[in-house]
């Protein structure tokens, strides 16, 4: 078993779109043709303050996602990270896949000065959380938004 993760390129556009998918059928949202273009090319894009997108291969086969970006924290004169979406098809799941790509996302966070990488999740992913309970911290927070 052969394990990478890498950087989106242009070419991954057929399997992000299949990953991203499975990720927002998990949390029953569906978004129009717009958006995944839109997302995809701000992936691809070459603003600093954009997001950024991984893609990790199980022997050559896209098997998981991530997305993420750097912002401005009035609390740090340093960018934090914010990991926005991570995804790791559910018949690959336990080998390794979402730790792979958090840990990449930490190495890119580090190397960019950034001293914090956060991430939000539902209260009932149970599976997910298992691994983010070993490899982050669970905050006192609260998400609460507005319309």
């Amino acid at each position: 078993m052969s394990l990478i993760v890498r950087d989106l390129t242009p070419e991954d556009r057929p399997e992000w779109e299949r990953l991203w998918t499975g990720y927002l059928e998990f949390y029953k949202t569906t978004l129009p043709p717009e958006v995944y273009a839109s997302t995809f090319a701000r992936l691809l894009g070459n603003d600093p303050r954009d997001f950024n997108g991984l893609i990790a291969e199980l022997d050559g086969k896209p098997v998981g996602l991530t997305h993420y970006l750097f912002h401005r924290h009035a609390w740090k004169i340093e960018d934090v990270c914010y990991l926005q979406d991570l995804w790791a098809d559910p018949n690959v799941r336990g080998q390794g896949i979402g730790r792979a790509l958090i840990e990449t996302v930490y190495e890119r966070a580090a190397d960019a000065g950034s001293t914090n990488v956060y991430w939000l999740t539902a209260e009932d992913n149970a599976q997910a959380r298992q691994l983010y309970d070993r490899i982050g911290a669970l905050t006192p927070f609260i998400k609460y938004q507005g319309p």
